[in-house]
């Protein structure tokens, strides 16, 4: 249960941490190798950009587990205090919604990409594997959103303020 428990809490914060960190040595080593020994990788590059990509999606599920995904909250001062509860959740479900929309748009389309056998330039990487991070990403999104709304809705019957 520990473990469950482990992955549950630092899933997204380990691999956004472990793609930046690829990320930022593999940029590295490209400028290295570049400017110092006249010569470039010409995977680097394109495997940078992949492992960013990656990044950007893993870490909107990271945002949704925090609680800290993009919206607006001057507009929610203009709901009455007494509805602004709801007015939270249901701006969280609308976001699931539209998680569960891309997750399923996504898998659309990896399933077409892996029918072509499209690859990548440089590193001969299956396309699929990069057009599965908008997938994954919104997949945990999903996840997130649902463990985000039963928490506000069981604070808010605990008569606790539900976090804007």
């Amino acid at each position: 249960m520990k473990l469950i428990k482990l992955i549950d809490d630092k899933i997204e914060i380990a691999i956004c941490v472990v793609l930046i960190s690829l990320m930022t040595i593999l940029v590295f080593v490209q400028v290295i190798m570049r400017y110092v020994m006249g010569n470039s990788l010409v995977w680097s590059e394109e495997l940078a950009r992949y492992l960013f990509i990656w990044l950007i999606y893993i870490g909107i599920s990271y945002g949704a587990k925090i609680m800290k995904h993009i919206k607006i909250d001057a507009s929610l001062k203009l709901f009455p205090l007494k509805i602004r509860p709801v007015t939270v959740i249901v701006g969280d479900t609308l976001f699931l919604v539209f998680s569960l929309f891309i997750t399923f748009s996504a898998f659309l389309v990896v399933q077409k990409e892996i029918t072509l056998g499209q690859t990548s330039p440089a590193m001969q990487l299956p396309m699929w594997i990069i057009y599965a991070a908008p997938m994954i990403g919104f997949a945990l999104t999903s996840i997130r959103q649902v463990q985000t709304i039963i928490y506000r809705v069981h604070k808010l019957r605990k008569g606790g303020e539900v976090d804007g």
